[in-house]
């Protein structure tokens, strides 16, 4: 997060974005709406993951009219989770609420998420009870849901949802890369915070199309089991393999030694299964205590929160309050670059 800041709002407003220029031209002014109707300092914080659509245009003259608007654009399109990760660094406010640039969330509901905070909750998720999405999107997401639902034990019914509201600590401590975004509830509740959802209203999409495509439904599957083997009583990969592969060690070096007995107490010895047994027990022990090391050795750094590479921000440090450049050279261009009426804490059954 950023430090030094003169002036630092209340409550952020954080929008990751990727080629949604028609959306975020009448976005960001309802958005700026609500704010000012809460009587809080506020600001917005767009995050372009790489658009090419003139988003870069659309910003730029945005932040000379909104003195509290910044745009943040990555070098190219990273995904979500980058773009949420970088925008949580940026973010000045103690409450953080993020929302998709699509304009399916409805603005109207900020107040509300930010009421369940002022509750006490520490993270507040929206739920799309009536989702204005094709079948093809809105059948696999109940399923989504469900399965990560029953194996985490947290009952909430919208994980992936984009419209969320989160105390400064929460995304402090959130470790987001690949495609996590769709796990954050989870990620928080590991960390011991409490999370809560609520019901939010959900427009038909207006403009554009989704980005996701069929291969999420893998990337969530393969995501949820790294979510559960990483958060799993905070174990590392070592511990998870050294642990099995202690057992087979230790079961085959007792083996092996029974065998050294009868040939010290014989003076021969026949090879038999159980004794070729215990040797691939050995072999197995050492390869898993070896894939733990390698493990821990590639988990290490990627545990660490990851930076991406922005291209620009603005407005631009130095430049007067309120006033943004005219985008030119080294300035990226278009083509370059819970339950009705309140939140309710979910905890695992």
């Amino acid at each position: 997060m950023n430090q030094g800041d003169p002036w630092k709002p209340e409550i952020s407003i954080l929008i990751p974005a990727w080629n949604e220029v028609e959306s975020l031209r009448e976005l960001i002014p309802a958005v700026y709406r609500i704010c000012q109707s809460t009587g809080r300092a506020h600001e917005v914080v767009v995050v372009d993951d790489g658009s090419t659509d003139g988003t870069a245009e659309l910003l730029s003259g945005f932040c000379g009219r909104h003195p509290s608007l910044r745009a943040i654009f990555l070098r190219r399109n990273f995904g979500k989770s980058a773009a949420l990760a970088t925008g949580f660094t940026e973010c000045r406010g103690r409450y953080i609420v993020t929302m998709d640039a699509d304009l399916q969330d409805e603005p109207e509901e900020i107040p509300a998420l930010l009421a369940d905070l002022d509750g006490g909750l520490d993270l507040v998720s929206g739920w799309k009870r009536k989702r204005r999405d094709p079948i093809t999107k809105t059948w696999p997401s109940r399923f989504f849901n469900w399965v990560t639902s029953r194996v985490t034990g947290i009952r909430l019914h919208d994980f992936n949802c984009g419209f969320k509201a989160y105390r400064r600590e929460v995304c402090e401590a959130l470790e987001l890369y690949g495609e996590m975004h769709r796990y954050i509830p989870v990620l928080a509740y590991r960390e011991g915070f409490r999370v809560g959802e609520r019901e939010v209203r959900h427009h038909p999409r207006r403009y554009g199309h989704s980005k996701f495509g069929a291969s999420r439904f893998l990337n969530g599957f393969l995501d949820l089991l790294e979510v559960m083997f990483l958060t799993g009583g905070r174990r590392t990969p070592l511990h998870v393999f050294g642990r099995w592969g202690t057992l087979l060690l230790v079961a085959g070096i007792g083996l092996n030694l029974y065998f050294a007995a009868v040939w010290a107490v014989e003076g021969h010895l026949r090879v038999r299964p159980l004794l070729l047994f215990a040797v691939i027990l050995v072999i197995l022990g050492i390869q898993f205590i070896s894939i733990g090391l390698l493990a821990a050795l590639i988990h290490a750094p990627q545990s660490r929160r990851r930076s991406y590479p922005v291209r620009l921000r603005l407005p631009l440090e130095g430049s007067p309050e309120g006033s943004a450049p005219a985008l030119g050279a080294g300035t990226p261009s278009g083509t370059g670059i819970s339950i009705p009426g309140g939140a309710r804490e979910r905890t695992p059954h």
